[in-house]
């Protein structure tokens, strides 16, 4: 990672408790949460925008760290922006499967899913035994996005009740993405 990369951490639908992964890492690394004016209904367009400032704000290109309902906000915020290129790299970790029927209905509103390739690079990590995406689902976002998929075997939802802890392997992931997007 470089000193002029910042890196944005996007959570997902209610945001990330002080024992994830996300939180930990902007506690160690200082990196930067994308903060929403609405945790518990999420509006896919204010979350666009707000992830838009942030991008513009930073003073040279950005790697994002996102989680859940924060990986569906990169893949639309690609979509529209004119500002994806300000992107080195994006680690997409345990992207819910938003088609299932028994989505909850503040997240339910962020259907049609997009699921245009992203312009830069990017991994999708998923769990064997996520409750909100079956692999196929995960792997078939990730198809969907242009994306390799890893699985991390059966961790769950990969949030604080995954004892995934300060998680270096996934600070290495997201560093390795950068090492690739600049070559």
């Amino acid at each position: 990672m470089t000193l002029d990369e910042r890196v944005l951490v996007l959570p997902g639908w209610l945001g990330s408790g002080p024992e994830h992964w996300q939180s930990r890492w902007e506690a160690l690394h200082g990196f930067q949460r994308v903060q929403q004016s609405d945790w518990q209904w999420p509006l896919r367009g204010d979350w666009m925008a707000q992830l838009e400032e942030a991008v513009l704000a930073a003073p040279g290109r950005v790697r994002l760290a996102a989680h859940s309902l924060g990986c569906h906000l990169v893949a639309a915020w690609a979509a529209h922006s004119s500002h994806a290129d300000r992107v080195a790299g994006a680690l997409l970790v345990a992207p819910p499967d938003l088609e299932q029927p028994d989505t909850p209905p503040p997240v339910a509103r962020w259907r049609p899913v997009v699921r245009r390739p992203l312009p830069f690079a990017a991994l999708v990590l998923y769990s064997e035994d996520d409750p909100f995406a079956s692999p196929a689902a995960s792997q078939a976002l990730a198809a969907d996005w242009a994306v390799p998929a890893e699985s991390l075997g059966a961790r769950g939802h990969l949030n604080a009740e995954s004892g995934l802890g300060d998680w270096p392997e996934g600070v290495a992931r997201l560093a390795a993405l950068g090492r690739v997007a600049a070559r």
